[in-house]
């Protein structure tokens, strides 16, 4: 327990690139006391520095272990560039979301530079259960679901909310099989969005890309090509990002 709770927050500091304790308390359940003597710890063994007082970064340690850089802003050098490009093309918003903790959380959102209205999803935490940027990381990584979160009966947002665990169970069977989850009107009436995972496993399993728009526009025609574009938007990113291995894994599938 305790080595988990020292892994999150080298998660969470290592995903965000500076946190504050309020920010990883955010986003691992951890009370404020523990949070900070743990962080204090992880100080004190160089595996944490403080640039500024209050913020903490990946200690100079950790970083002659660590292989690669899988912080948001490394990640979105990348892939940035990429849903720009879809949401100008296809006059929707697109997002990138990432596991952090126990939670998915928006990180980033590209928006159409045609001047064509779009709906903006917003940044921050999504429920596992109702909206499609979560749902396609919860599908290959059902572990989640047993979080304390979710246990009894799960958050109704609107009338079309899945609030059982077995109804939940059967949607991401099915995300399973299509290779992308779909939310519409989950999480707020009139919206819809879809969404997939950057590869079944490895780092590319915490991250999903997406886009979101009304349902009017986003009709179910329009849902599976776009679920189908952001599969091949995967692949490519996985590939561009090195993750050969997960990518070859997703398509075999």
């Amino acid at each position: 327990m305790h080595l988990e709770r020292l892994i999150l927050i080298l998660e969470v500091v290592g995903q965000k690139g500076r946190a504050t304790v309020a920010d990883i308390c955010a986003h691992t359940d951890l009370p404020k006391p523990t949070a900070y003597r743990l962080v204090q710890d992880l100080v004190s063994s160089g595996l944490l520095e403080a640039p500024a007082r209050g913020e903490f970064v990946i200690g100079t340690r950790l970083k002659g272990i660590m292989v690669s850089d899988h912080s948001d802003r490394a990640l979105l050098e990348l892939i940035a560039p990429v849903l720009a490009s879809a949401a100008t093309d296809y006059g929707a918003a697109f997002f990138l979301s990432r596991l952090r903790g126990h939670f998915v959380e928006i990180i980033h959102v590209a928006t159409p530079e045609t001047g064509v209205s779009y709906l903006h999803p917003g940044m921050g935490k999504r429920p596992l259960h109702a909206c499609s940027c979560a749902k396609a990381i919860a599908a290959v990584s059902p572990e989640l679901l047993s979080h304390d979160e979710l246990s009894g009966q799960l958050k109704q947002y609107t009338e079309r909310t899945i609030t059982n665990r077995k109804d939940l169970a059967k949607e991401l069977d099915a995300i399973r099989v299509k290779g992308y989850a779909e939310c519409v009107e989950e999480l707020e009436r009139g919206i819809s969005s879809v969404a997939t995972t950057l590869a079944k496993t490895g780092i590319g399993s915490t991250l999903s890309i997406g886009a979101t728009a009304s349902v009017r526009v986003f009709t179910p025609s329009m849902r599976a090509k776009i679920g189908q574009l952001l599969i091949e938007m995967s692949h490519e990113l996985s590939s561009s990002l090195g993750w050969s291995g997960a990518d070859a894994d997703r398509k075999s599938a």
